[in-house]
């Protein structure tokens, strides 16, 4: 059991160490600028990301911070009238060629909105086709065929919480404010007395 978490902390902190600072940090500014001009932060992904999105909107809005999550396949029957002029849009893609997201990116274009990508492939249709993308170094994704999307979707979620924990930071977000959204349940109890 051990030698397989210190594997696992092994290939996660390589491949976040692969990220690109200053691409990090462009993705943040461009996120607060976004939400300061009275715009959100669009996820969309397929299959294992859809919980990694929807985690990510679930933080934002705890924090009163705009996001939402559209499906990537529902986009095209409809979903996409969500994204607004302005808004900045964020897909999902381990390898950059899933089709369906690719014809997301080939729509969003027709719209005025930043495009951004969270992929491990360098070199893909996305990668090479989106306004700006966050590429990680996966080694392995853990299990026996390095197959099931495991490690890809730890590192999505990493990626992203560390995303709204910063832009919340930087943007000033009290205490207050998050209890405001958290009346109930144990949070709710641990913050009854802090002033809103």
């Amino acid at each position: 059991m051990k030698q397989y978490f210190n594997n696992l902390l092994n290939i996660l902190e390589h491949s976040l160490m692969s990220i690109d600072e200053d691409v990090f940090e462009q993705l943040v500014c461009e996120g607060i600028e976004t939400l300061k001009n009275g715009n959100r932060i669009v996820v969309s992904g397929l299959g294992k990301n859809v919980p990694v999105c929807e985690k990510f909107v679930g933080t934002m809005n705890s924090l009163g911070l705009n996001a939402c999550y559209m499906n990537t396949n529902s986009a095209v029957h409809g979903d996409i009238g969500l994204v607004h002029a302005g808004d900045m849009v964020i897909i999902l893609s381990k390898s950059g060629e899933t089709i369906e997201s690719v014809h997301l990116n080939n729509l969003l274009k027709k719209r005025e909105c930043r495009r951004w990508l969270i992929t491990f492939e360098k070199h893909s249709t996305l990668s090479e086709d989106v306004d700006q993308a966050l590429i990680m170094d996966l080694e392995h994704e853990g299990d026996k065929w390095n197959l099931v999307p495991t490690n890809s979707t730890t590192l999505n979620l990493i990626v992203l919480q560390m995303l709204a924990i910063l832009i919340s930071d930087r943007m000033g977000i009290s205490l207050g404010e998050f209890k405001r959204n958290h009346p109930g349940g144990h949070i709710g109890e641990v913050l009854k007395n802090v002033e809103p």
